[in-house]
């Protein structure tokens, strides 16, 4: 392979350039998250820090500035279908309540649930969340649904309902939301006539019909082959986090982003190493026998909207799609770093946590370029290992069933750091490890922050106790953790040979065990979590986001 050089140092000075004035939030917002709370609603607020979601709109054709609008409008509709996935009835909860504090906290968790606190309840007579939210009745049982002979009920795309006599049947997306849907299918058509890009436009309108039909595979197959085009859009029942119950129903959300050209033809060139990233992954070869598709492509955004599941609670900063393992196959997946939203998480959260829980001699190894390609590598990892069971009985999603998604973040997680390391050693890039790592573990108590019921959550509480089991890092007497290097890069292997096999076997019961033993917040930690919380810092961002951020 070619050696080339990364110079992560670039990336903090393109960033540097174009993102400062981004990341500073009014002093207003930054008053609100270090005053002391009155209440414990404003204490809740106060784990959120305010950023408004922007970009050069200078670089857009005039064309694409009229796109922007709709492009937003249509996506705003994925918030109400949304709404009915996590809860139903948003009208009628919001009447319910008097208070103002607790009103905005609903709206920014979607629902009377603390996502960044287990899913617990928040609001007075509400009970626990039903693991599949919306999409199944709250009364139904696993042993009921996996009896009844109901076609396509495990449909990505389908609700889960009764009818007069008690009997289960399904309703798709299509016909469940059929107002809202054809809304965003007329809004996409509009925005596909204004699109310049033949790529852009044919999507567009592939997606328009996907949304009145949920069949959604040529419009991610149109997705994927689009190339130049400067504007995009990711729209539609995405991802199954929601279905705690089973993981089998997608929730609707939407993107729009702008992507930076320029950037993104310095990330692009890593597509070419998947196929020896794959054959050299720390796994007997069953496991990694399936070659990922070299048309995967990364690129690099501003997010100017976020609407739906990936507004709900913490905040996305990369993609990785389509989740279709058949696309995947054929055309890889296309990852996704949203720049401005990850400075923003760099600057407000990850390094004022360094500051209180990392060693002090390692905090020198807390740098915005290895948060950027743990990121990044993050994304690339999804496309390794393996999609379908080594014994040909079906995905690997569908057997893991609701721990699947916990179980791919976990692998996608600890195979970028791993890839990261590897290209190190090949001379494939250009930095130093001990940032990645030592970044690592400080994202490690950023994101286990959201909470251990989220999948990304169970993800890195398995990778914090698997590391600490095999004395990756140590603590303190003072409470701050310090990476110990030979060990972690031994301990990134076997976890990795551990997701690998259990994903490959469709081992539901290995799963389970590893996520009951291992995707636990325990006293200690939680201790020093609730310090970062004494420290008043933020746990994730809300958005001031749309056409008049934007300036349109």
């Amino acid at each position: 392979m070619k050696r080339i050089y990364i110079t992560l140092l670039l990336i903090s000075v393109v960033f540097s350039c174009k993102e400062d004035a981004k990341t500073n939030t009014t002093d207003a917002n930054d008053a609100m998250n270090k005053e002391t709370a009155t209440t414990p609603m404003k204490k809740n607020l106060s784990k959120y820090v305010s950023f408004k979601l922007t970009s050069d709109l200078s670089k857009l054709t005039e064309k694409e500035r009229q796109m922007v609008p709709l492009l937003i409008k249509a996506s705003d509709l994925m918030n109400q279908l949304f709404w009915y996935e996590a809860y139903g009835d948003k009208r009628v909860l919001l009447e319910s309540i008097s208070d103002e504090d607790t009103k905005k906290y609903v709206e920014i968790n979607y629902g009377p649930w603390d996502r960044l606190d287990g899913n617990k309840p928040f609001v007075d007579g509400v009970e626990k969340k039903p693991a599949g939210a919306n999409f199944y009745p709250a009364n139904m049982t696993k042993e009921e649904f996996e009896a009844a002979e109901i076609d396509n009920k495990s449909s990505l795309y389908t609700f889960i309902r009764r009818d007069e006599n008690g009997r289960l049947y399904a309703i798709p997306y299509h016909k469940q939301f059929e107002l809202q849907v054809q809304k965003a299918s007329d809004i996409l058509l509009s925005a596909s006539e204004l699109a310049e890009d033949k790529g852009l436009k044919r999507y567009l309108e592939l997606r328009a019909k996907a949304l009145l039909d949920d069949n959604y595979q040529a419009s991610d197959l149109a997705w994927m082959d689009m190339k130049t085009n400067t504007l995009d859009i990711v729209i539609g029942p995405i991802e199954t986090y929601e279905d705690q119950l089973f993981g089998n129903k997608a929730a609707h959300e939407a993107y729009v982003l702008i992507k930076d050209q320029e950037w993104s033809k310095r990330l692009a060139r890593f597509s070419q190493y998947l196929p020896q990233l794959q054959k050299d992954l720390p796994v007997d070869g069953a496991y990694k026998k399936e070659m990922p598709g070299t048309d995967s492509d990364l690129n690099a955004y501003d997010v100017v909207y976020y609407a739906g599941d990936c507004n709900s609670g913490s905040k996305t900063i990369a993609i990785n799609l389509p989740n279709d393992e058949e696309v995947q196959l054929q055309k890889g997946t296309r990852r996704l770093q949203l720049k401005n939203a990850m400075r923003a998480k760099f600057d407000k959260i990850l390094l004022p946590i360094s500051e209180v829980l990392i060693d002090e001699s390692q905090r020198k190894h807390i740098t915005f370029d290895a948060f950027f390609a743990n990121t990044m590598f993050h994304e690339v990892a999804h496309g390794l290992g393996i999609k379908n069971r080594i014994d040909g009985k079906g995905t690997v999603r569908t057997a893991l069933k609701e721990h699947a998604s916990a179980l791919e973040e976990g692998k996608a997680d600890i195979l970028g750091l791993y890839m990261i390391q590897q290209l190190k050693e090949k001379g494939e890039v250009d930095n130093d490890i001990k940032d990645n790592m030592v970044t690592f573990m400080a994202g490690i108590f950023r994101s286990v922050r959201f909470g251990a019921s989220s999948a990304h959550g169970k993800a890195n509480m398995i990778r914090f106790n698997f590391f600490k089991e095999q004395g990756a890092f140590s603590r303190n007497d003072d409470g701050t953790y310090k990476v110990n290097f030979d060990k972690m890069e031994e301990a990134m292997k076997n976890l990795s040979n551990l997701i690998l096999t259990l994903q490959g076997d469709g081992d539901y019961e290995g799963v389970s065990g590893l996520v009951e033993s291992m995707g636990l917040i325990a006293p200690e930690l939680q201790a020093d979590l609730d310090r970062l919380s004494d420290a008043n810092i933020p746990v994730d961002v809300i958005f001031e986001q749309g056409t008049k951020a934007l300036g349109l």
